[in-house]
């Protein structure tokens, strides 16, 4: 299911070439706003200075429980992709396959997150393949620290049809891996809006030649995500402005429950938040979100219609993972009568299904994975008619 209807009821490789470190990210521990750590190629910086701008007193100190932690150990590399076709330099995450026969999963995340949502699961993709899967995760157009070339500072407002965001993930797929023969099958993982990304994307890579062992989507359902759109903006309302501190943005979603693991929300969420421009009015939070959604609005239908037929016809394995209950509309109950595609409902998890049991999650993206990696020529793989 979505999360926007999740939100409604709730009424509120031929070897895989090394990305190259991001020149003098050696010395970015001294970035304002840099929560990654000691990650190779990145570094963790303190907290921004505040604005010279008058704040508003604050309500209570940050919880030192709830800190930022450093994404070091859960990629090997962060760096700046130049994605000169999409006019993006692109935040990218990446621990590559150790063999050169290895998979790469290739993760999207969902609208106001971060490649950083997938950490966690990462970690324990990479350990339960043994290293056999690599796992490439990025910040799209208007999240985390995906910036366009020609303009350092963050748009307001960005670009996001579903097709420009497909777009954009065929090119960072071209340029991290130039030459589609060499390049190790990519396995499409995405979360809700990232799930409708891949699976756009999935015949288009097919046609430069890549090999996509499958494509997996999480929680995310046409028909029940179109009926909840309507009640975005209200349900939008009901989100603070801004936060104090990035503890205080962790702590928000935890006790909110849009994100049930804290150590995964202190990896994940300072990359959904930014420092608060110099000159904004007195009493505007330290910290506001990183993607304005309600500015998104346009685009909310075009990223879902159409996603279940699309998702069926994907000429590759097909996963779709659903939180805590099986609810589908009628395309995919009868394509799941048909066997096209394998269904996994994992309980006790929210919409944020990798952050909140990445565990589970690996697992199930890993044993995908060997079902249809390593199949018997002849023998069709799971979800192919």
């Amino acid at each position: 299911m979505s999360d926007l209807y999740r939100s409604a009821l709730q009424a509120r490789f031929a070897k895989a070439p090394q990305l190259p470190p991001l020149p003098g990210e050696d010395e970015e521990e001294d970035e304002a706003g840099d929560f990654l750590g000691h990650l190779p190629g990145s570094g963790m910086g303190p907290p921004a200075a505040p604005s010279r701008t008058a704040r508003a007193p604050r309500r209570h100190p940050p919880n030192p429980s709830l800190a930022p932690i450093s994404a070091s150990g859960f990629f090997d590399q962060a760096t700046q992709v130049a994605v000169s076709d999409s006019d993006l330099d692109i935040r990218a995450y990446y621990t590559p396959p150790k063999f050169a026969d290895g998979t790469v999963m290739v993760c999207h995340h969902g609208a106001g997150y971060s490649g950083l949502s997938f950490a966690c699961m990462a970690k324990e993709v990479t350990d339960m393949s043994k290293g056999e899967c690599g796992v490439l995760s990025y910040d799209c157009r208007g999240h985390g620290k995906t910036k366009h070339i020609n303009s350092p500072e963050y748009l307001e407002e960005e670009n996001l049809d579903v097709e420009v965001l497909t777009a954009d993930l065929v090119n960072f797929i071209r340029v991290i891996f130039p030459d589609a023969q060499s390049a190790p099958s990519l396995l499409l993982v995405g979360h809700s809006l990232g799930g409708s990304v891949c699976v756009r994307a999935c015949p288009v890579l097919q046609q430069y030649h890549y090999r996509i062992t499958g494509v997996a989507v999480i929680d995310v359902v046409e028909e029940f995500t179109l009926e909840a759109l309507p009640l975005m903006h209200s349900l939008l309302n009901a989100r603070p402005e801004g936060f104090d501190s990035p503890e205080d943005a962790i702590e928000w979603h935890i006790k909110t429950n849009t994100v049930r693991n804290p150590a995964s929300a202190r990896v994940s969420i300072p990359g959904a938040i930014v420092p608060t421009p110099e000159g904004s009015p007195v009493g505007t939070p330290a910290y506001l979100w990183r993607t304005p959604l309600r500015s998104t609005a346009p685009y909310w239908s075009s990223w879902f219609t159409g996603l279940s037929s699309k998702f069926l016809a994907s000429r590759t394995a097909r996963l779709l993972v659903l939180a805590g209950t099986e609810r589908l509309d009628r395309e995919l109950m009868i394509g799941q009568m048909q066997g096209k595609f394998q269904l996994v409902v994992i309980p006790g998890v929210g919409h944020m299904v990798q952050e909140d049991d990445p565990t589970r999650m690996a697992d199930v993206l890993v044993e995908f994975w060997r079902r249809n990696e390593r199949v018997v020529v002849g023998v069709k793989k799971v979800g192919e008619a």
